[in-house]
C-alpha cells in the first residue's frame, strides 16, 4: 500500500497543481524544516504524556534508556520494529503525506484534518475483530483502536507510551501522590491544548504550500 498510495496523489491531483509544485513537495519530502519538524511535534506531544511520563520517572523506568542492552533487546525483536518503526513510517506515508493532499482539493485544510483520520480508524478496525475474539469488550477494543495521526516521531512515541494507565495512580495508597499525578495529566492535557496550535502552524516548518491562499483556490 505504500508503494501504491502516490500512485493515486499523481493521477488524482490537479494537472494545474502538478505544474506549479513537484510530487515531492506535496509528498512533503524536503530537507527545509527537518529539524523542527522531528522535534517540535515530539515535545508536544510529550507535553501531553507529562502524567505517564513522571510515573514512568518514578518508578524508575526512564533508566532503561540510558542502558544499551534495553535498545539492542528490543532491535532484535521484530513487533518493536513494526510498532514503533514500520507502523508510523507506512501509516503516516499513507494517511497523511499521500491521502492529505487529495482531500485539500475537496476541503478546506481544517475540515481536511480532521477527516483524515477517519480513514486512519477504519483502517485499523480489524483490531477490533482480533480483541473482541480473544474475549475483549467491545467498547474497550473500538477505544484502543482509535487514535489521531501525527508526525513520524510523534506518532512512534505514542505507540512506545501507549494509552495512559490511570490504574497506576490509582494503586497509590498516598493521596496527595495520587492527587499530584492525576493534576499532571490534566496539566499535560491543557499545556498540550493551549500549545497545540502556536506549535503546529506550518512557518515553524518552512511549510506554507497548503495554507497559501492562492494555491488553495488552485487546487479547489
Amino acid at each position: 500500500m505504500a508503494l501504491i498510495s502516490p500512485v493515486f496523489l499523481y493521477f488524482g491531483m490537479s494537472n494545474k497543481v502538478l505544474e506549479k509544485v513537484t510530487i515531492w513537495e506535496l509528498l512533503g519530502l524536503k530537507w527545509s524544516g527537518l529539524l523542527q519538524a522531528i522535534f517540535i511535534p515530539l515535545i508536544l506531544t510529550m507535553i501531553l504524556f507529562l502524567g505517564p511520563l513522571c510515573l514512568q520517572g518514578l518508578n524508575g523506568q526512564w533508566k532503561l534508556y540510558v542502558e544499551p542492552m534495553y535498545w539492542i533487546g528490543n532491535a532484535r525483536t521484530l513487533i518493536w520494529w513494526r510498532n514503533l518503526v514500520v507502523a508510523p513510517l507506512s501509516e503516516e506515508w499513507t494517511f497523511r503525506a499521500c491521502m492529505l493532499p487529495l482531500l485539500l482539493q475537496c476541503f478546506s485544510p481544517t475540515t481536511a484534518i480532521f477527516i483524515c483520520p477517519l480513514f486512519f480508524g477504519v483502517a485499523h478496525f480489524h483490531h477490533v475483530v482480533e480483541r473482541t475474539k480473544v474475549g475483549m469488550e467491545l467498547k474497550s477494543a473500538v477505544i484502543l483502536s482509535s487514535h489521531f495521526v501525527a508526525p513520524f516521531a510523534a506518532h512512534s512515541f505514542c505507540n512506545h507510551m501507549g494509552f495512559p494507565d490511570l490504574t497506576e495512580v490509582l494503586a497509590y495508597n498516598n493521596f496527595l501522590k495520587r492527587a499530584g499525578f492525576f493534576s499532571l495529566f490534566v496539566i499535560g492535557l491543557v499545556a498540550w491544548y493551549f500549545l497545540l496550535t502556536p506549535l503546529t502552524n506550518p512557518t515553524w516548518f518552512n511549510n506554507n504550500l497548503f495554507w497559501d491562499k492562492n494555491f488553495l483556490q488552485l487546487i479547489t
